[in-house]
């Protein structure tokens, strides 16, 4: 071990609306929901991650379970820096004598405003970060993906996450033209919640909302090798009493058409704005997909019929944003002039 790494240490963080991501050390150490427990009569926090997620909806009255971001932007400034000097505590980036300067890269939504942008760094700042670079999220995605974002070729990307999608066309180490819009895994839930309610007489909660998402979730009605119908638990509305019903994939995408329209228009929207050279490159290279959104049964085929063109689905493409970033900080000099 040198001197260098004795003193410094580095942390690539995809501070997610649903999910963080911590890289250190070239591994992924953190995986874990971005959620914060905590005890309403001291203000402690009492979990952070994965042990606040299986608080979420089965709180009592002293605890309160918080999601620090919404819309891929901070919401709550306080939880959010302490579920980052939380997160930055279970690696081994800090575990020393002497704690050493930590040197971040944080990847941010390509639509965030300075204010927004500013309140990721403070809260970096406040959990011990010394020094902090920004990567737009569509442009760490891609090189997460194993684009070349360098060469002077157009590629498009679209990154669906907890809080926002991401629509990018990257050419010569930037962006070219984009459009962030809060449609995305968070609002998928609540299409599904609303469903329920509506077609079923159920209200369900945010996590059973996800897993119906995870197990039946849909962008087609049509599809060749369907998933079985999940049980799906709630609460009777005319009764109270709980109760269980079975949901199919159809069901589910009937819930998540209207969302999943908004995707496509931006993503029409954004090729409208293309440049020519790079319409013409995208059309042999197509659309690549990242984010948890992207998992989503038929997905692809449906952007695809509506685009005419390729779509690729990420490899891993969950952790595509965050295995970005981590490249990003390992080669800081050559990518440097893609940070903020």
């Amino acid at each position: 071990m040198g001197l260098f790494s004795l003193f410094n240490a580095e942390v690539a963080m995809d501070l997610g609306t649903a999910n963080s991501i911590v890289i250190h050390n070239d591994q992924i150490v953190i995986d874990e929901p971005s959620i914060v427990a905590v005890d309403k009569t001291t203000n402690k926090i009492v979990a952070v991650g994965k042990r606040a997620q299986q608080m979420q909806g089965r709180e009592n009255r002293n605890i309160e379970t918080i999601r620090p971001l919404r819309g891929g932007v901070i919401a709550d400034f306080e939880m959010a820096q302490h579920m980052i000097r939380e997160f930055i505590k279970m690696t081994s980036a800090t575990r020393s004598v002497l704690p050493p300067a930590l040197r971040m890269v944080i990847c941010i939504p390509s639509g965030i405003t300075n204010v927004e942008e500013r309140a990721v760094r403070e809260s970096a700042e406040q959990a011990g970060a010394k020094e902090i670079r920004m990567i737009h999220e569509p442009m760490a995605a891609a090189i997460g993906i194993g684009i070349d974002v360098l060469e002077p070729i157009g590629h498009m990307v679209v990154d669906i996450g907890g809080g926002t999608a991401e629509i990018a066309v990257i050419s010569l180490g930037g962006i070219v033209c984009n459009k962030s819009i809060r449609v995305a895994g968070d609002e998928f839930n609540d299409n599904i919640c609303e469903y329920m309610k509506k077609q079923h007489n159920m209200v369900i909660g945010e996590r059973t909302a996800e897993r119906v998402k995870i197990e039946v979730g849909s962008a087609v009605s049509e599809l060749s090798d369907p998933p079985e119908d999940f049980p799906t638990l709630g609460r009777d509305i005319v009764s109270g009493i709980p109760c269980e019903k079975y949901v199919n994939y159809k069901e589910i995408a009937h819930a998540l058409d209207k969302s999943i329209a908004r995707i496509e228009s931006a993503i029409m929207e954004t090729l409208a704005d293309t440049p020519p050279e790079l319409a013409a490159d995208i059309y042999k290279t197509g659309i690549y997909l990242a984010g948890g959104g992207s998992l989503l049964r038929g997905l692809d085929s449906r952007l695809s019929s509506k685009t005419k063109l390729q779509v690729h689905v990420a490899e891993d493409p969950l952790r595509a944003v965050a295995r970005g970033t981590g490249i990003a900080l390992k080669n800081v000099e050559r990518f440097s002039f893609l940070m903020r």
